[in-house]
């Protein structure tokens, strides 16, 4: 007899899931990755120069001096049985056609939302919303580590859906990533057991 803990004991079965990290130009998409990856995170960022900026604006009052021109990658195992790969997706509009692609396959998603510039984020919740099946969560994140709008606010001011949950994350906070994370999972699980679409697969 094979015990748990013994070498021939049958490994687990392993589920894996994706999840799209999206959001507008600027919101923390790469630096939420890269909280969290177990692995060195690939990222697609170039500097941003003169000939860019009429089409990726540089005045974001944060001195952003690069920007994600393809995704960002990266995997965190949450359990011994459940690892998540993450992909970013770019937030400039001339990148939006990729979208379709990142999101292909994915569990669920987590939009990130400044609330400083919360017009960024309305392309990325129109997406989720109207063009895509994929079960999506709102997270405000706490740049400077604070809150600056009630949730009720944001969710007034996106039109969101009452359905979507919204959150707050910091996004350079490993824990705080993944409670958005686990959020977004525990939605589609949810929506899953309600016959809607979004699932894990094994």
């Amino acid at each position: 007899m094979a015990y748990a803990n013994s070498p021939d004991a049958a490994p687990s079965r392993i589920t894996s899931a994706k999840l799209v990290v999206a959001g507008g130009f600027g919101v923390g998409k790469t630096t939420f990755v890269g909280a969290v990856s177990e692995i060195p995170p690939v990222n697609t960022e170039a500097w941003m120069t003169q000939a860019s900026e009429s089409v990726d604006p540089p005045d974001m009052g944060d001195q952003k001096t690069k920007t994600t021109v393809a995704m960002d990658f990266g995997r965190i195992t949450l359990a011994r049985d459940l690892v998540l790969y993450l992909f970013g997706t770019p937030g400039q509009p001339r990148f939006w056609p990729m979208w379709d692609d990142l999101c292909r396959g994915a569990s669920a998603a987590v939009v990130l939302v400044d609330t400083r510039r919360l017009d960024a984020s309305f392309a990325a919740v129109n997406y989720f919303e109207n063009d895509s099946d994929l079960p999506f969560i709102v997270a405000v994140n706490l740049f400077d580590g604070r809150q600056t709008h009630g949730l009720g606010e944001v969710r007034e001011a996106l039109q969101l859906a009452k359905a979507v949950p919204v959150t707050t994350c910091d996004a350079r906070d490993r824990r705080s990533v993944v409670q958005s994370l686990t959020g977004a999972l525990t939605y589609t699980m949810k929506r899953t057991a309600a016959g809607r679409p979004g699932a894990l697969a094994p």
